[in-house]
């Protein structure tokens, strides 16, 4: 297993991969990304760490066009997984920790400081958002949301889904950004901005030659 994808250096810090892991050519790994044994990091997967770090567990398989993405930009937010945690197809962790055996599916999402118990599931097209921790083994139906801690799911089309996303205070969480809910214009501008200055930090990224 020689491939080791596109490594890149960022921050100073360039991904560690562990000799029995296996990423896929057109796979991309930058900044402080640590692949643990066995792991599986398919094509086209971007795990970018940004100011945090990426640590993927033993076993643990990222599918094709998967998303992992770190952030320092509101506090410390890692993405952590844990031993044979399953990412499927185009899916998107920012922030987040996943304890082991973890199945997160095609296309779900899990927001900035949300916690997933051993052994739970995102199903396919679910959204796990900010904050919010599921138990050990709980199942988070296809295409609803999972909010808050304990947690409670809402269907897409619930008439308080609104309110209960406001209460979770995604801006703040996920970027430090503070700003009146009904002011969308002012909280994205915001929150563009602060996007801008993170991602400013790749153009001094540096390519990593990969030995053998």
């Amino acid at each position: 297993m020689r491939a080791r994808g596109i490594r890149i250096r960022h921050r100073g810090c360039e991904p560690q991969v562990h000799p029995t892991a296996y990423i896929a050519p057109t796979a991309t790994l930058v900044g402080d990304v640590r692949v643990g044994p066995r792991a599986r990091v398919m094509y086209g997967a971007v795990l970018d760490a940004e100011g945090s770090r990426i640590e993927v567990g033993e076993a643990a398989v990222i599918c094709e066009n998967a998303v992992l993405r770190g952030s320092a930009v509101a506090g410390d937010q890692p993405v952590l997984l844990d031993d044979h945690v399953f990412v499927g197809p185009h899916a998107t962790l920012l922030g987040c920790e996943a304890g082991r055996c973890v199945y997160v599916a095609t296309a779900a999402t899990v927001l900035q400081r949300a916690r997933l118990g051993a052994g739970s599931v995102v199903a396919v097209g679910a959204l796990v958002h900010a904050r919010t921790v599921l138990p050990d083994e709980y199942f988070v139906p296809p295409h609803t949301v999972a909010l808050d801690a304990p947690v409670r799911l809402l269907a897409p089309g619930d008439p308080g889904l609104a309110e209960a996303v406001r209460r979770v205070g995604f801006a703040q969480a996920a970027f430090g950004v503070d700003a009146e809910w009904t002011d969308r214009i002012s909280r994205y501008e915001r929150i563009a901005e602060v996007r801008v200055a993170e991602f400013g930090a790749h153009a001094d990224d540096e390519g990593v030659n990969v030995a053998g």
